[in-house]
This record gives structure tokens, sequence and C-alpha cells, in this order.
């Protein structure tokens, strides 16, 4: 039985389907758990002290259980679920950022599962799709040294893609839709992976470009 396939890409506040922002050459990653999250701004605790970071609608947000949150919103006329209906205090996450004049502003802030609970280490692969099926997805890239490479992942029900479009397709079907309603051959892709039992499994695949 092919799996159904989770898309999620939300931002804050007014949250959204779309893409992942771009990555500014002074982005900083900070991770910890989430301390409190009032108006514009979430307050991680990092080591020994908290860091606040400035939120708005183009602030990207991975969670999983949002695909669900956001067609129930869906149904009900709502335009989208607000952060503190995907996150909760305590919750470990990843805050990519840029320190602005000393203010922190948050381009993208991530679930991450708590050490207790952590799996596999994570890898990440960026390509162009190659080919595609119902569980499965093949990309093609680049290397070190100018070398390329062909990798053909596992896709599941908990995979979390990430795609221009995708809160429509999911949202009309419930909350979930076929992999290949999300993503096409041609498109350009990141790819957090692990391997499991001599094959690698796709926690996430995040369309950065569509084919043309």
């Amino acid at each position: 039985m092919k799996p159904t396939i989770t898309a999620l890409a939300l931002t804050t506040l007014s949250m959204f389907w779309g893409t992942a922002p771009a990555v500014a050459g002074d982005t900083k990653v900070a991770r910890g758990t989430i301390a409190s999250m009032a108006g514009q701004s979430v307050t991680v605790t990092v080591g020994d002290r908290d860091m606040t970071f400035r939120i708005d609608s183009k602030t990207f947000v991975e969670a999983r259980g949002g695909s669900t949150k956001m067609a129930r919103a869906a149904v009900r006329g709502r335009a989208g679920v607000h952060i503190d209906e995907v996150l909760t205090k305590g919750q470990p996450v990843a805050v990519t950022y840029n320190d602005i004049a000393g203010s922190l502003q948050a381009t993208e802030i991530k679930a991450i599962p708590s050490a207790g609970t952590a799996k596999a280490a994570e890898l990440r692969s960026n390509g162009i799709v190659k080919a595609i099926g119902g569980d499965w997805i093949t990309i093609n890239g680049k290397s070190g040294g100018g070398a390329s490479f062909e990798q053909t992942l596992k896709i599941d029900a908990k995979t979390m893609v990430l795609a221009k479009g995708a809160g429509t397709a999911v949202a009309a079907k419930g909350g979930r839709a076929p992999l290949t309603d999300l993503v096409k051959s041609g498109d350009h892709v990141s790819v957090s992976y692990h391997e499991m039992a001599g094959g690698l499994v796709a926690s996430d695949l995040r369309v950065t470009t569509k084919a043309p």
C-alpha cells in the first residue's frame, strides 16, 4: 500500500504553505527548548541562557502534525493556524536566524526530537529529481571534487514534504496526498534522511525550486 504524505510548510502567526526561505551567508542556528511564545517573538533556552527571536509571516515553521491542523483550519474557513498550535513550551527546536544589529530574526524554526527519542544520525543531500514513485524518489546531484552521485530514497507516511502549493493539494485531500501530487521530475530538492536496514529513508523532502 502506497503511503500518503504529510506535507508541511508553515509560517508563524497566520500560517500558510510555501517554500523555505533563502539562507543568507551570515545565518546562524541555535538549538534549545521553547521557553515562551508571545506576540511577535519566541524565546528559546539555549544552554544556560535565553534567546528571544522575532518572528513574522516569513518565518518558516516545520513541525509534525501541522498538516492536520491546517486541513481543519481550511474546513473552518480560517486562513491558517498559529505558531502555538503546532509548537509547545518545552519543545526542542532548531532556530535558523539572522543577527541584525543585535536583533535576532528567526527565518526558520524546526521541531526536533528530544535527546531521548532521537533516531539515527540525519544526513542531507541536495539534487534534482530524476525519477519518482509512490513511495520512493531518485535524485542526482554533485559531490565534492566535481563528482556526481545518484540516490534512491524511501518515502513513508512519516516523511514531511515541503513544497510550494502543497497546502492546496493536501487540504483538498483531508491533510494527506500522494507524493506524486507534490513532487515532480526535474524539481530541485533538499532531502534529510537516515540509513535504515541497508536503505535510505527520507525524514523530510524540501522542494527548493520547481521544474520549469
